[in-house]
């Protein structure tokens, strides 16, 4: 069996340029996505939304699921 992987973008506008914290109510999530080309084009076209904003950054993150826990 492969290995299932998803892509999320996340990210927001940075208090500054370490771009390590996030200004309060300025996360953004979006996804999942099950493949790198879909969650590519949604990181470009919300990336595009705020172009003029310096400390906005999103970042295309690959994840791979947790197997479902036995109950």
């Amino acid at each position: 069996m492969s290995e299932r992987k998803i892509w999320i973008v996340w990210g927001g506008i940075f208090t500054d340029f370490t771009f390590e914290v996030l200004e309060p109510g300025t996360e953004e999530l979006h996804g999942p996505y099950h493949d790198e080309a879909t969650a590519l084009r949604a990181w470009r076209d919300e990336t595009r939304r705020k172009v003029d904003i310096a400390t906005h950054r999103l970042f295309v993150l690959i994840a791979t699921p947790a197997p479902p826990t036995a109950t």
